[in-house]
């Protein structure tokens, strides 16, 4: 039996972050993965997918794709690398005296689960058997570009995949039950972007809901209606109470009702982002340590790599609205920002909301060139407590898009 400080399940985002830090912190890891380190959003998700970004072409995307994630799964083999640190290359079952994985038996008094998420599938007759219909993973490896590519699903995944092969030339279709794209993106945002994608020439046909595949007149259907947590069927053995939609019910500090058995990542459900989960790992080493942080989870920013970028951080305007909380609207615009002017990308508009008693920022949403830097640089104000009349005080360079922000203010 081999023991050690900490066992963590999952080699992606959460699970090597936690591996590292704690290792750093000299506590004895032991670490499993089943596939490839990394995660999916290394090998299959976000990396790939902005790597198809930044690609000019289809060919050059395929080219680029797998020499981008070669490279960074050996940054994070290299992290995994630290003394402190013994990677197994095995998925790891709960038992009900400690981790089994191959024929050997780990134990150690803390457990940290990061197995991330996989696609949901809408429950769709013949979803699965035709061949014409794929998740994320499977346009991803497409040989061919798709003459006419229909996506189900106006989320991040489905508007990034939408504006990227428009670009690379393919008839492009979006499909969406709601009303609007990006629901966690301010309403009015959300709309801009949409009709600037419309104007580009992409088709979406809002506020409905697919029937049958029979009715949908594509060669690739993209399945891109979200993603659920990634729950085993042996977590039963271990005592923790999970949901198999919601995911593994956790606290504050990411511990499950088994003391010393945390679950961190998409796996808990909270916030399925990629940034996230690394602050949740080392939220819940900090707790194995006893050790305090000023972690903000309620701040979490987030991106949208369109064409041109969305991001956000904070409540929408809807949101403020529904809870009853005071605010005022400031508005700027990209065409009025002599950087944008230049870079000729004048398309965007950002809202910054701040208190209109002491004009504390409490949240902002934009799109436009580089929207998802400037909205990091809000993040960090309202980590900070800052004031609409503090941020007036800070210098800005001349010319930067960080003007947008700036002349708010």
């Amino acid at each position: 039996m081999n023991n050690s400080d900490l066992i963590v399940i999952g080699a992606g985002p959460g699970g090597y972050r936690a591996a590292e830090y704690a290792a750093k912190q000299g506590l004895k890891v032991v670490i499993f993965e089943g596939s490839e380190v990394g995660g999916t959003c290394l090998n299959i998700g976000c990396i790939p997918t902005k790597t198809y970004v930044h690609s000019a072409s289809f060919a050059e995307a395929r080219e680029r794709m797998p020499l981008v994630i070669s490279q960074l799964r050996q940054g994070v083999e290299g992290i995994l690398s630290h003394p402190n640190i013994t990677l197994v290359r095995e998925k790891a079952l709960f038992q009900n005296h400690g981790i089994l994985a191959g024929n050997e038996t780990y134990t150690a008094p803390n457990i940290i689960i990061a197995t991330g998420s996989e696609t949901k599938w809408l429950p769709i007759e013949g979803v699965k058997a035709d061949p014409r219909v794929v998740d994320s993973t499977g346009l991803l490896n497409l040989n061919t570009l798709p003459k006419h590519l229909c996506i189900i699903g106006a989320g991040v995944i489905g508007m990034e995949f939408a504006s990227v092969f428009h670009r690379f030339g393919s008839e492009v279709t979006v499909i969406e039950y709601l009303k609007e794209c990006l629901p966690a993106l301010d309403s009015d945002i959300a709309k801009r972007l949409r009709k600037y994608l419309e104007k580009q020439g992409i088709t979406f046909k809002m506020k409905t809901a697919v029937q049958s595949l029979a009715d949908i007149d594509a060669d690739v259907i993209l399945m891109a209606t979200g993603r659920k947590p990634r729950i085993q069927s042996d977590f039963a053995n271990a005592g923790f109470e999970y949901d198999e939609r919601k995911g593994i019910t956790v606290d504050d500090n990411f511990e499950t009702n088994v003391k010393g058995i945390y679950a961190i990542g998409d796996v808990n459900g909270r916030q399925m982002l990629a940034h996230a989960a690394e602050m949740q790992a080392v939220r819940a080493v900090n707790h194995i340590l006893g050790k305090s942080d000023g972690i903000r989870f309620d701040i979490m920013p987030a991106a949208i790599f369109t064409e041109p970028e969305a991001a956000c951080v904070g409540p929408t305007e809807d949101q403020l609205k529904e809870q009853g909380i005071a605010y005022e609207c400031r508005k700027s615009f990209w065409r009025a920002n002599g950087k944008a002017i230049a870079m000729g990308e004048t398309e965007g508009m950002l809202k910054l909301f701040v208190s209109p008693d002491d004009g504390l920022i409490l949240g902002c949403h934009a799109y436009g060139a580089h929207a998802a830097d400037i909205v990091q640089e809000v993040s960090v104000l309202m980590c900070k407590h800052t004031t609409l009349s503090e941020l007036a005080d800070m210098v800005h360079i001349h010319p930067t898009l960080s003007e947008i922000l700036s002349t708010i203010a």
